[in-house]
């Protein structure tokens, strides 16, 4: 059975547009497997409409396709026409009243024919504009989607009477999954799935983050574990070279010299398929939370959870993986596990504090720099940095993912690191925040937040989680 949770927002934004009544023109993508398919489907249930799922078997057949089955939805006999425009004029003249057309996964079609954008132009302009269709275009290939339908230099550009990109599912959400599991495995799962509801979906609550990674990630049997390659392969004309960089961030390699020598790709090159990969969502390019854009002092992390996961534990093993063995990669994974979901609890945390405290800090994120010590560098890490200039107020956080954590020390070695971030150093009012699994002790001062796991289990619950 397939859990349909949250997506309210996308929800109204589609029932709005319908209600207009007036031609509307929607554009609804997204990663693949992040839940736009049943997003239309719960949306068209209910009310007369044409589905359509294009595949790569190119223009004719598609075309023979979209005329038998438009006719089926009308139950009428099929029309004698293999023109995309006569097709959409006729069914449109049939549908009544409120013709709903919905084209999933539009970019098999362009694929195929890069003259299908034209083409629904002209169907748009001489056949739809100024009737009550709604027509909606669905795809998976964010970039594709992006050029051939949203881009300035498509044909369809300026028609669009809408768009929406559908993202992955808010930690507090994708909770929902996991009725019988802790908040403590909700938030490791998390860690490797992210908010992608079919990956949600194959992972059971009653077994753990390790006992679920081996059976769907590193079994050549499971669900996922083609799941990689397939999404570099879907979005992108060099899959082995955008992997081999993958490879040289999983193995830590975070400045971009450093991902170029590792990965045998040009320096020269190596920011072009770094920016490919952030536009994606895969890779992050983070920087000191208190230095602008142009900033020098720039990491590249791995930002899509299970590409963290499978370049972190399972690239390293493929050959072993390839015969079916997947011992030593379970044993990394096992070894590994606590730090990883440790990297991953941080930005959850920056997340949960956004969420309690919105609009406070605008700007929230990780800070990095160095001190001076008996005459060495020492460098500096703070989890969480987030800035209010307009009151002036500075917060600084630790993530840590461990149980009785000190939080004395954790904070007296905040306060320590607070003295080093450059930012109104002198007048600024600091509030300090602290996520643990569980704390030694609980220091009740003001301007310090505390939040163990029984604190983040209430906030997600009140955010309509677990």
């Amino acid at each position: 059975m397939v859990r349909f949770i949250d997506r309210e927002v996308e929800m109204a934004f589609l029932e709005e547009r319908f209600a207009s009544g007036e031609f509307e023109f929607l554009v609804l993508y997204g990663r693949r497997r992040v839940g736009k398919t049943e997003l239309l489907r719960r949306f068209v249930t209910g009310r007369p409409h044409f589905y359509f799922l294009a595949d790569k078997r190119g223009t004719e057949r598609n075309v023979l396709r979209l005329r038998r089955e438009m006719a089926e939805a009308l139950g009428k006999p099929e029309v004698a026409t293999e023109e995309f425009e006569e097709l959409f004029r006729w069914y449109v003249g049939e549908a009544g009243e409120r013709p709903l057309i919905v084209i999933d996964e539009f970019p098999y079609l362009v694929e195929k024919d890069d003259s299908i954008p034209s083409v629904l132009q002209l169907v748009i302009d001489q056949d739809l504009s100024g009737t009550s269709a709604m027509l909606v275009l669905c795809g998976s290939s964010e970039g594709m989607m992006e050029r051939t339908v949203l881009g300035a230099r498509s044909p369809l550009y300026g028609r669009r009477t809408g768009h929406w990109k559908v993202r992955p599912l808010a930690f507090a959400d994708a909770c929902g999954f996991f009725p019988g599991a802790s908040i403590e495995r909700c938030i490791e799962f998390h860690s490797v799935l992210g908010g992608v509801p079919h990956y949600l979906q194959r992972f059971p609550d009653d077994a753990s983050v390790v006992e679920n990674a081996e059976q769907e990630i590193m079994s050549r049997t499971g669900g996922l574990y083609e799941e990689v390659d397939f999404l570099l392969r879907e979005e992108l004309r060099e899959p082995d070279v955008y992997k081999a960089i993958l490879e040289a961030i999983g193995a830590g390699k975070a400045k971009a010299g450093e991902i170029a020598d590792a990965s045998r790709v040009p320096v020269h090159d190596i920011d072009k398929y770094l920016k490919v990969l952030a536009r994606l969502g895969v890779v992050e390019r983070s920087r000191p939370v208190t230095e602008g854009p142009r900033s020098k002092r720039t990491r590249y992390l791995l930002a899509d959870p299970l590409f963290r996961f499978w370049f972190t534990f399972c690239e390293p093993h493929k050959s072993d993986l390839e015969l079916g063995e997947t011992g030593r990669c379970r044993l990394a994974v096992e070894r590994g596990l606590s730090a990883f979901v440790g990297k991953a609890f941080e930005p959850l945390c920056r997340d949960l504090i956004a969420s309690e405290f919105p609009g406070r800090w605008p700007v929230l994120g990780p800070w990095w720099g160095s001190r001076r010590e008996k005459g060495k560098r020492v460098d500096l890490e703070i989890d969480m940095v987030g800035l209010n200039t307009s009151d002036k107020e500075i917060l600084l956080g630790e993530c840590k993912w461990s149980k009785g954590v000190d939080a004395d020390k954790v904070l007296s070695d905040l306060r320590a690191k607070a003295d080093h971030v450059n930012w109104r150093r002198m007048d600024r009012r600091e509030v300090y925040a602290l996520f643990a699994r569980s704390f030694k002790d609980r220091p009740d001062e003001p301007d310090v937040l505390l939040y163990d796991i029984e604190d983040i289990r209430a906030m997600v619950a009140g955010r309509g989680g677990r």
